[in-house]
């Protein structure tokens, strides 16, 4: 299949130099691509296509109003990554999440680095995502964040910058899994010959991690879903079959003498570990959200009282806050004593007079977010924006300077994608995933997610876009 006129020019792209040249990762793939049709390469997305319906590879759009269910749309070209490459990323994701764990301890306990001022108290104190129930706890293990989904940009430059962390109950990695085997089924032989690392052990060594955080021989494991209408719902039912364990809602659960049981055929039966796909204010609703339907009445007692564990903690989400984003390359150097190995978009608070003012004069400039908002929600890309969205942005952050950050436009980089009308570049972002047990490890392949609109910066699924088979080479 042909690339001519293929542009590389504007943005770093991850197959071509600037020059036209293929980078030497992407050469047998080249070689492969040059030789075969254009109506081969269709006929395979095609097939993708159909394998993704087949699986049930689903979501739900809360925002769709025609409530269907979408594929996340995999486009056939993969994403090759050097193994040099991926070892800096492996030890700057490392790094970070070590220091983030440390962080929510940290605020939950002694609340050393608030009373030091190298994060504002307020800040913290004062978030929503602040559980005050969970003061004065350690989690089973001394860990927090048991899984962690961060995402990374590439700019123009050529360098990774860690755009967010993802610390409550990341989504996504069902879809890396999934994808692979699709690929791998589209291009056996090169794949072989690519030497490409696994991630088809993920939901064994995502077992082992929950495991470790009971003390018991053969610990009972269970995920808790909020149910089918949960947008990633697949995902919850996909992990619980791939370990083996058992899927379960708020209504499987009951909680006797400050632990937690199961429902079962044979009676009641002792639940030790939970990964739970559940927000925290939904969790329990004696503890949190007293509304809620979704949890379970009493579970935070239970463990309070060290009877069951959680992954993620509850109370993780203040550590992924947008806000408290900013303060990590302050966090890591306080807490490890070391500099960031990968580094934060520059970001602007707005909740800082300095930094709001800057955004209120070059709105149209920069991409504004709000803080706890997910999914390319409560956003403005100020380039692509109307003089009209501006102004309403400028009025919103006036009214509630603290609900919003505001970022450099990057470029984002490209990797070559198919279209109706041939092979063109279209932006991409990286969503790692790593597990923290007896060690922190970094699964070596990610969700590429991708914006399939021509020119569009927002990689969301939620907002129309598609993904990626990322292959993470051996060499």
């Amino acid at each position: 299949m042909k690339t001519e006129g293929y542009s590389s020019q504007e943005h770093y792209d991850e197959m071509f130099t600037k020059e036209g040249l293929i980078r030497p990762h992407y050469r047998e793939f080249y070689q492969f691509l040059s030789k075969v049709s254009s109506k081969k390469m269709h006929q395979l997305q095609f097939s993708a296509n159909k394998t993704q319906k087949a699986m049930g590879m689903t979501f739900n759009v809360y925002h769709d109003n025609q409530g269907m269910e979408k594929i996340l749309h995999l486009d056939i070209i993969p994403r090759i990554l050097p193994n040099s490459e991926w070892r800096k990323l492996e030890a700057g994701l490392k790094q970070r999440v070590h220091a983030l764990n440390l962080f929510l301890q940290d605020v939950y306990n002694e609340q050393r680095i608030l009373k030091d001022k190298i994060v504002p108290p307020e800040l913290i104190l004062h978030s929503k995502d602040y559980l005050k129930p969970c003061m004065g706890l350690t989690p089973p293990k001394g860990i927090w964040c048991h899984i962690t989904g961060t995402d990374l940009v590439r700019d123009k430059d050529g360098e990774y910058y860690i755009l967010e962390d993802n610390l409550r109950c990341p989504s996504g990695v069902s879809y890396m899994l999934e994808s692979r085997e699709i690929i791998k089924r589209a291009y056996p032989q090169l794949f072989n010959d690519e030497g490409v690392m696994p991630v088809s052990d993920y939901p064994v060594k995502l077992l082992k991690m929950l495991q470790y955080l009971s003390d018991k021989p053969k610990p009972v494991v269970g995920v808790l879903t909020p149910g089918i209408y949960n947008s990633a719902y697949f995902e919850h039912s996909y992990l619980a079959l791939q370990m083996g364990v058992e899927l379960v809602n708020g209504v499987d659960l009951v909680v006797k003498d400050k632990k937690v049981y199961m429902q079962t055929t044979k009676g009641l039966q002792q639940i030790d570990v939970i990964y739970r796909r559940i927000d925290d204010s939904f969790l329990d609703p004696l503890t949190f959200n007293p509304q809620s339907m979704l949890g379970v009445p009493g579970i935070f007692e239970a463990y309070k009282a060290g009877n069951v564990a959680f992954a993620n903690a509850p109370g993780t989400g203040v550590a992924d806050d947008k806000a408290v984003y900013a303060y990590v390359p302050r966090i890591i150097k306080y807490y490890l004593g070391e500099d960031p190995i990968l580094q934060n978009v520059p970001t602007y608070l707005c909740r800082e007079e300095e930094d709001r003012n800057y955004v209120l004069a070059h709105i149209d400039k920069l991409v504004v977010k709000e803080t706890n908002a997910a999914g390319g929600y409560g956003m403005l890309i100020g380039p692509k924006s109307t003089k009209e969205e501006h102004a309403r942005f400028r009025e919103l952050i006036k009214a509630n300077p603290d609900n919003y950050i505001a970022q450099p436009t990057l470029s984002l980089s490209t990797v070559p994608c198919l279209t109706d009308q041939g092979i063109a570049g279209r932006h991409v972002d990286l969503r790692p995933y790593i597990l923290y047990g007896e060690e922190i490890e970094v699964i070596p392949g990610a969700l590429t997610r991708v914006a399939l609109k021509e020119g569009s910066l927002v990689v969301n699924s939620s907002q129309g876009g598609g993904s990626k088979d990322t292959w993470v080479l051996y060499k």
